[in-house]
This record gives structure tokens, sequence and C-alpha cells, in this order.
């Protein structure tokens, strides 16, 4: 089982020996997040030298703040450089990032998604001068870079699912409980069948949140952090939670939007934890993890350690996750 990790925020020297690190302990691809503070791109070309097998990714960058044609043109020029493949992970972010941060109207996310994959994989195509006429965005008359970028979408409503049913690689979910992925991915599969694709040749990369202490509890504890941080700065990841858990997810967006965010971790439950995240001591963790890995439907999980955790703990689940 092919498996992945999103590689922790720190300095770029760091962030290097941990990718060769992750290299040796056997992943098959490392991916960098991006919300404020980094760079996906030039954090990737930075790790793209330093290790000589792993496959590099963005999870995620958002459809927002660059143009489909640069994120055509920084994954494909970043593909010169890495030494396996490159794989390019988009999604919609939250208003709070896209209006706050970046300034633009978080306007149609779904559409704009489906628009965007789709452009990305024209102007990455190697042949032929793009013409797209879109309802978000529209080109003309530019030639198309030949590299090899499979798109991943970060899609957890319907709608997304399908957008990534039709145009995507790739389906990165985050938030969508383990026991409903399968279902979940239903609406990816009838829709590519509908486009006359094959479902099969999208791959499904789950993250899954993961902490390991020699105490679980404290574990635990880092993994009710991260749902409830998630669950109460955005409406699509509290829809996703509240697929399976509709009363906890309410009241843990109430508390966090009051500021409570002590209120908010605390109202995430033991259940909640264990569908949506992997936790414990390392032994018990992965045995948790390799249950979701087997999953028919996951093809590459992906190991995301949540932010707060120290660099010794975050190591350590690295270390204890792979393969």
């Amino acid at each position: 089982m092919s498996r992945g990790v999103v590689l922790p925020r720190r300095g770029i020297a760091d962030t290097r020996t941990l990718a060769v690190r992750c290299e040796d302990l056997g992943y098959d691809a490392c991916w960098t997040g991006e919300l404020w503070g980094r760079d996906a791109f030039v954090t990737l070309t930075a790790v793209a030298d330093a290790v000589s097998r792993i496959d590099l990714g963005t999870a995620i960058v958002n459809i927002f703040s660059r143009s489909a044609a640069t994120l055509a043109a920084a994954a494909a020029t970043l593909t010169e450089i890495a030494p396996a493949g490159v794989r390019l992970g988009i999604g919609p972010s939250t208003p709070k990032a896209i209006e706050d941060l970046h300034g633009r109207a978080y306007d149609r996310p779904v559409r704009r998604l489906h628009e965007t994959a789709e452009l990305i994989t024209a102007f990455t195509a190697g042949e032929g001068r793009v013409e797209y006429d879109g309802q978000t965005v529209s080109v003309a008359d530019f030639p198309a870079l030949d590299a090899d970028v499979p798109v991943y979408t970060a899609a957890l409503g319907p709608a997304a699912r399908r957008a990534t049913g039709r145009v995507a690689d790739g389906w990165l979910p985050h938030n969508i409980p383990f026991p409903e992925l399968s279902s979940a991915f239903e609406t990816v599969t009838e829709t590519a069948r509908d486009a006359g694709r094959d479902p099969d040749g999208i791959t499904v990369a789950p993250y899954v949140p993961a902490a390991v202490a020699d105490d679980p509890d404290e574990a635990r504890d880092a993994i009710r952090g991260h749902l409830a941080y998630y669950v109460g700065s955005g409406e699509g990841y509290r829809r996703a939670v509240a697929s399976a858990f509709p009363d906890e997810a309410a009241r843990i967006a109430e508390a966090w939007g009051e500021g409570e965010r002590g209120a908010a971790r605390d109202a995430v439950t033991e259940e909640m934890v264990d569908a949506l995240g992997v936790a414990g001591t390392p032994d018990e963790a992965r045995e948790r993890f390799d249950a979701v890995a087997s999953l028919d439907v996951v093809d590459l999980p992906i190991v995301v350690v949540p932010d707060g955790v120290d660099a010794e703990r975050t190591d350590r689940t690295i270390a204890a996750l792979a393969p």
C-alpha cells in the first residue's frame, strides 16, 4: 500500500531533512500544504534536489489566489527538477482564507474548481493551443505545456465530488469520516462513468489526521484540536463531519464561532476521533492507520500531523506510520 505524508510547516532546511527522512522510511509521496506564511511551490522546489525517488505534491493550493495558468506553469516547472512525479492538489479553501487574506470574492467555488482542474489539464497536455470559454475563467490561444501533472481535487460536498468525477485525476477528501468514504466516492464513480471516464483511474488519497504518544489521551487531544479547528472554521468541513455527526458538528461550530476554543475541542467525541483520525500509542495508531489504508476505496492514505504538535512527536508519528 502506497502512502504519503504532508510535511509540517518548518524552515526550509528542516523540511528538506524531513523529506529525506520520509523517503528513507518508505513513503511514496511528500505533500505540502499552503495557507499563509509558506509557499507550497517554493518549498517543494527546495525539497526536490534533496530526495531521489519520492513524488512531490501540493495538498493543497487554493484556486483563487493563482490563475489556472500560473498553477499549471508552477507545476510544470517543478516536474523539471522533481526526481519522480508531481501531483497538483487544488481546492477552493474557505471564505475566510480567500476573502480576508487574498482579498478575492469567494464566488462559485465548485464551478471554479471544475474549470481550474479542466484548464490545468489542457494547459499541461503537451500539444496544441489552449482555448477555453468557461463560466469563471476564459483563455485564448496559448500553447500547451508538455508536463505530466495529475490534478487532485480537495472535494467534500456532492457537487465538488461530481466535479472530481468529471475532470480530476485524484480525490483528496479531508474530514469525511472514514466509514463514509466508500459511499462518498460513489458520487465520483457515477459522475465519472456518465462522463465516459474510468473511475478506477481516479486515485483516492484521503487525509488521515494522526498523532502518537505514550499517553494515548495526549494523542487523541491533538486530533480533537485538529477537528475542532476545521469544523469551526469552514462550513464545508462542518457539513462533511455532520454526515455522520450532525449534532456534534453543530456544537463544535457554535463553540468555535463564539471564541470558545476549549469548549469546541471538548465537544469532539471519542467516536469522532476514531472516525476522523488516528491516535494512540505507536502500536495502536499503526493498527488504526492500517485499517484505514486497507479500505477498498483508499489508494494513497496521507499522514497529516495536526498543527501544534511539537517536532519530536511529529517525527515520531511519521516514523510510527511509515510503510
